[in-house]
């Protein structure tokens, strides 16, 4: 046999590889849904949808207002709910 043998681990990875090439689309279809049913979840009560959990989510928005525009226009919000609450993303 010529040439270097595989490691197990590029095995591991060229394995992952073939799995997932045909079905990269949908994986990343599956998780921007995921994020935006977290970012309905942590921004319902500012869009008048009552949230239980909004005390506990209330400490993540400065890290998920970046992603907010992003969102709002994907869910086919032109303005940004938010301006009522004094938060401006556009």
């Amino acid at each position: 046999m010529v040439g270097k043998p595989f490691s197990l681990k590029r095995l591991i990875q060229l394995y992952d590889e073939i799995l997932t090439v045909q079905h990269r689309a949908e994986i990343a279809r599956e998780l921007r849904d995921e994020d935006d049913l977290f970012m309905l979840l942590c921004f319902s009560e500012l869009l008048g949808i009552p949230n239980p959990a909004f005390y506990y989510t209330l400490e993540l928005y400065p890290h998920i207002i970046e992603k907010f525009h992003d969102w709002h226009l994907r869910m086919g919000m032109e303005k940004s709910p938010l301006e009522g609450a004094g938060i401006r993303c556009c």
